[in-house]
């Protein structure tokens, strides 16, 4: 189940934003689907860790040979 979006976001009333401020007045609000991590979500992390890691060695393995990169 869906929880309601707050009303009382920013220092603007919903009449001075544009949007006639009828849904405000009456107490309903827009609802939105909290998101939900899965197993998808855990690899990305997985992947960025890698990628980082994989970053951090090669900028030690080139530090080792003082950043020169010759053929």
């Amino acid at each position: 189940m869906s929880r309601p979006r707050s009303s009382t976001r920013g220092s603007s009333t919903p009449a001075t934003r544009g949007g006639g401020g009828r849904a405000a007045a009456t107490g309903r609000g827009v609802y939105v689907a909290t998101p939900k991590s899965d197993i998808y979500v855990a690899l990305l992390g997985v992947a960025l860790g890698s990628m980082i890691l994989a970053t951090l060695l090669l900028v030690l393995l080139l530090g080792r040979y003082e950043f020169k990169i010759t053929s």
